[in-house]
């Protein structure tokens, strides 16, 4: 059976053509995994194409995982799953809960004939670097969470520019990209506004911010709203060894030092929401019923997901500010 068939006049364009004829011959079975495919030039002369569009139909199914290649060798068939569409490469920080629930949502919207691998970096720019590197040129999209890596966009410009998306943080650097991220600092400031009626008890506002992780965006719209409000404020990179006094509240963006928070506040015989308060950051089942309910800000990472499968899925270039709450429970 001939592998790949193109004609003249047929309205759609000759390198779709080659793409349909491959995906043909793959699912009927005319062409198995590994074998090997009429090099470019062969397919160039046949049909008295140039070079781009042969390669453009190449680059196209070697992106969805179809196909690969071996440098001065040629291309092969990778895979002969030739449902999937479009593959994505997706890169988070780390996985945790409410990461995870992002997951999923990409996930459950992105379609059945899109396949997603997801990849972690873990705050480290030699391994953000790597696994950038690693993937250009084999996905047909790219989904990356940069954070606060210092470095970071200059390794993101090399990927194709058309191919690439920001989720969870961005910044002036990367404003040329289609996003759904938080506004760290406008998020912050608007959610202790909407508290401010039950904070406003309290005698001092302290955030924990190690800064190794955490936003930037949201230390500073802590300050601007304490010096908006003049409540007195204090920000600290750790809380060990710390006593809690009363009428402080904390504004805790990492898990672990809520739990070091609760516990110091058990040592000290002191009542969450009488005598100190906590406000915490992203939504968990837990937080509802850990000490009768921890206040919470947090942006609703599955609306993030679904917003960017939908990006994807309709080709859409916007910049999208999600959507964040405050949820007032007891510990205030």
């Amino acid at each position: 059976m001939k592998i790949i068939n193109v004609q003249n006049n047929q309205g759609v364009p000759k390198y779709k053509q080659i793409i349909s004829s491959i995906e043909k011959t793959i699912d009927k079975g005319y062409l198995k995994k590994d074998e090997k495919l009429p090099s470019i030039n062969k397919v160039c002369l046949e049909f008295s194409l140039s070079r781009d569009t042969v390669l453009q139909a190449y680059d196209e199914l070697k992106k969805r995982g179809i196909i690969y290649s071996i440098l001065g060798k040629g291309y092969y068939v990778k895979s002969t799953e030739v449902s999937i569409k479009q593959r994505v490469f997706l890169l988070f920080e780390e996985l945790n809960i409410f990461k995870e629930d992002l997951y999923n949502s990409i996930l459950e919207n992105i379609g059945k004939d899109v396949e997603v691998d997801i990849f972690f970096h873990h705050f480290n720019l030699k391994v953000f670097q790597k696994l950038i590197n690693d993937s250009n040129g084999n996905y047909t999209k790219y989904i990356i969470m940069p954070t606060n890596l210092i470095g970071a966009a200059s390794v993101i410009k090399t990927l194709p520019v058309n191919e690439v998306y920001i989720l969870d943080q961005t910044n002036s650097e990367l404003k040329s990209y289609p996003a759904v991220y938080q506004n760290h600092k406008k998020d912050i400031y608007e959610a202790l506004l909407k508290g401010k009626y039950k904070i406003i008890k309290y005698k001092k506002l302290i955030l924990i911010f190690p800064g190794y992780r955490e936003p930037l965006g949201m230390k500073e719209g802590f300050e601007n709203f304490c010096k908006d409000n003049s409540f007195d404020y204090e920000i600290i990179t750790e809380f060990a060894n710390r006593e809690i006094k009363i009428g402080e509240v904390y504004i805790i963006p990492n898990d672990r030092d809520l739990v070091r928070v609760i516990e110091k506040s058990k040592v000290q015989n002191l009542k969450l929401g009488k005598d100190f308060g906590i406000i915490s950051y992203n939504e968990t089942t837990l937080k509802k019923v850990v000490e009768n309910g921890i206040t919470t800000i947090s942006t609703d990472f599955r609306a993030m997901g679904k917003i960017m499968s939908q990006m994807i899925l309709g080709g859409k270039k916007e910049q999208i500010e999600n959507k964040c709450a405050l949820i007032i429970r007891n510990s205030l």
